[in-house]
């Protein structure tokens, strides 16, 4: 069995879809931390079958917005003093402002550096957004 030491205070990402916890790990540098973090592939998991998850034993502001749109189903677990304080249950955000990028080259936000690119949920199924200015549609998968 794997042992990982537990978090004092910090962060525990879990129930990340097998196989994205990497891309949440390079995204928010982990590598790079001077602080103990541990990420482990491909759990069992009864809920997801298979599962990431990622330890911080540290606290760090993260953009739940983009855990959002990598994976809608993560759970984000606050730790303080050994013990989970919050869950924080992630869905795809309604309205995100800076994470994606127009695709249409035409849209104000591609051709205006300083612009705020603003997307709205489109389609929850298909995990789509439309942009405020242009109406065009793009994929959730697809932040900066």
């Amino acid at each position: 069995m794997l042992n990982i030491e537990e978090i004092r205070n910090g962060i525990v990402i879990d129930h990340i879809k097998a196989g994205l916890g990497i891309r949440i790990f390079n995204w928010l540098h982990l590598d790079k931390a001077p602080y103990m973090v541990a990420y482990v592939a491909n759990a069992n998991s009864q809920r997801c079958g298979r599962k990431d998850i990622i330890k911080i034993d540290n606290t760090i502001s993260i953009n739940l917005d983009v855990l959002g749109l990598i994976d809608p189903n993560i759970t984000v677990n606050i730790i303080e003093n050994e013990r989970i304080t919050k869950k924080i249950k992630l869905s795809l955000p309604e309205k995100v402002e800076n994470v994606l990028l127009c695709k249409n080259p035409r849209c104000i936000s591609s051709t205006e550096k300083y612009i705020t690119h603003v997307f709205h949920l489109e389609n929850e199924d298909l995990r789509t957004y439309r942009c405020e200015y242009c109406d065009e549609i793009i994929s959730a998968g697809d932040f900066k």
